[in-house]
């Protein structure tokens, strides 16, 4: 066996044992609602600043600002999702499964 099918299946063996709880999956749920909200209304935002720039070219400084603001916001959002996500899961920062989790 190759020392790449050894980690495999090392991984998924100390993976079997690994669970979530059903207050940890509600808390990533909630998580997850409330950044998809965030995204959608922050889109949506945009959308009709990028339509009103179209009609109004007074509006298109307000789009820029509004995408150079909200684009971090969202980006952030979305890697603090991915760490809690991961940290629960028991994958380090390499993408690597850690096995003492």
């Amino acid at each position: 066996m190759s020392d790449a099918g050894r980690q495999r299946k090392s991984r998924t063996a100390s993976d079997a044992g690994r669970s979530i709880s059903h207050d940890e999956l509600a808390q990533l749920q909630k998580k997850f609602s409330e950044i998809k909200h965030s995204i959608n209304n922050a889109l949506a935002v945009m959308m009709a600043l990028s339509e009103m720039s179209q009609r109004r070219p007074d509006y298109a400084e307000k789009l820029a600002t509004n995408v150079l603001t909200k684009a971090p916001q969202i980006v952030s959002s979305l890697q603090e999702f991915t760490q809690a996500l991961n940290e629960k899961a028991g994958i380090t920062p390499g993408g690597v499964a850690d096995p003492a989790r």
